[in-house]
């Protein structure tokens, strides 16, 4: 290659770097459960997805139960629209818990948060959406445990959020972390994301009159989850 032509082509990149050009799009990584799932979009194929949802009736016909049909109307998706930012990972999983137990006292070790967390890309924002089927599924609250875990505190949903808490900042240093904390769940698992999340300096997003069908947000209630969260990371200056 021409010396000459070569330096052009290189030049662009080097003042970048020394001018700290940050005009990139940042890259954003959801970790969530069904709220956060759609056929084909979730970072592994056999994980569990919610949406779209439909039964099919005593005429062997496909009837919607939500009315949340097209990607395009998830929450995430309208998310990343607004902001312009790149979508790093969507490791949701349907059912998914926090903790290691799930519904009727199954091991949910495999899906819950805290196993999934470590999969998650090189995000500049994190987004968390979780804590539902732990209140759903009556998992254990446990006790507040900050260190010295064992793999039986997992079992229980404060020493997990906890951990989980802990490893966002462990495997992630650089990303803005947000949790997003679902309306309508126990009193107990609210106050426990609340008081571990400011243990730890972790954004909360608290929402509320979410509409939901089937206990799943609707179009209304996916377009009220972004315009919650984009009231806070505007708020939080991390989106103009």
């Amino acid at each position: 290659m021409n010396r000459l032509l070569f330096l052009l082509i290189l030049l662009p990149a080097v003042l970048s770097a020394q001018t700290g050009d940050t005009s990139a799009p940042l890259r954003v990584s959801f970790l969530g459960d069904s709220y956060t799932t759609y056929m084909g979009a979730v970072a592994v194929d056999t994980f569990d997805v919610w949406y779209p949802r439909h039964e099919v009736n005593k005429n062997d016909r496909k009837k919607a139960v939500n009315d949340v049909q097209d990607i395009e109307q998830t929450w995430w998706r309208q998310l990343l629209k607004a902001t312009g930012w790149t979508l790093d990972t969507n490791n949701s999983f349907s059912g998914a818990t926090v903790c290691y137990t799930g519904y009727r006292k199954e091991d949910y070790t495999n899906r819950s948060f805290l196993n999934r967390l470590a999969y998650l890309g090189e995000p500049d924002v994190i987004l968390c959406c979780g804590a539902t089927n732990d209140s759903w599924a009556g998992s254990p609250i446990g006790e507040y445990k900050y260190a010295n875990w064992t793999p039986a505190d997992f079992k229980s949903f404060r020493p997990a959020m906890a951990a989980l808490c802990e490893g966002f900042r462990t495997h992630y240093p650089q990303a803005k972390v947000y949790f997003i904390l679902n309306s309508e769940l126990k009193p107990e698992i609210n106050e426990s994301v609340r008081t571990i999340c400011r243990h730890y300096g972790i954004a909360l997003i608290e929402l509320h009159d979410i509409d939901k069908q089937w206990g799943h947000p609707s179009v209304a209630g996916m377009k009220a989850i972004a315009d919650q969260v984009l009231d806070v990371l505007r708020a939080d200056g991390c989106v103009k």
